[in-house]
């Protein structure tokens, strides 16, 4: 399917009753130790991004923030030509947990036409992410589940992964 801002509503209502399913699938998957848990993550990973276009939708530019290392933060002033310290005035906050993120979302580094300003030295957070390709998935499997939330990419993996029946 075509993820886009027309579409996308219905992505988030499907989600919104799907996510206590996928929070039993996700406990299910803690609970039983799935061997070759990443391998069929990066299964599944491969199949979904063979039919999405991130271009598309950008749901998670426009609704949540990576976080932003210091090395980020340097690359990305360099790039911009401004101090490190302007970047953050300008576009970043602490949040709870002390981490970098942004002041606001959209991102302001999103054009309306879903590309990043910033992309060739985008945060490495933004690099990795939807994270459904990285090695120790039942390390990141809280985090995989919020991204249920977020990016349809990633919640097609998790229909994909309950429908092969991965934690029976």
């Amino acid at each position: 399917m075509t993820y886009s801002q027309e579409n996308i509503y219905k992505f988030n209502e499907v989600n919104r009753l799907k996510y206590p399913e996928n929070k039993k699938f996700f406990e299910r998957l803690k609970n039983k130790k799935v061997k070759n848990l990443d391998q069929a993550f990066h299964t599944q990973h491969d199949k979904v991004f063979e039919k999405i276009d991130c271009l598309n939708c950008a749901n998670c530019c426009k609704t949540t923030s990576p976080i932003f290392t210091d090395i980020d933060i340097d690359r990305i002033a360099k790039h911009l030509r401004i101090r490190p310290a302007e970047l953050i005035r300008q576009h970043l906050h602490l949040d709870s947990d002390g981490d970098y993120v942004l002041n606001s979302s959209p991102c302001t580094f999103l054009g309306a036409d879903n590309y990043c300003a910033i992309y060739e030295v985008r945060p490495k957070a933004c690099r990795e992410y939807p994270h459904t390709d990285r090695k120790n998935m039942a390390g990141i499997l809280p985090l995989t589940l919020e991204n249920t939330r977020v990016c349809p990419a990633v919640f097609e993996v998790v229909e994909q992964l309950k429908s092969i029946g991965l934690d029976k």
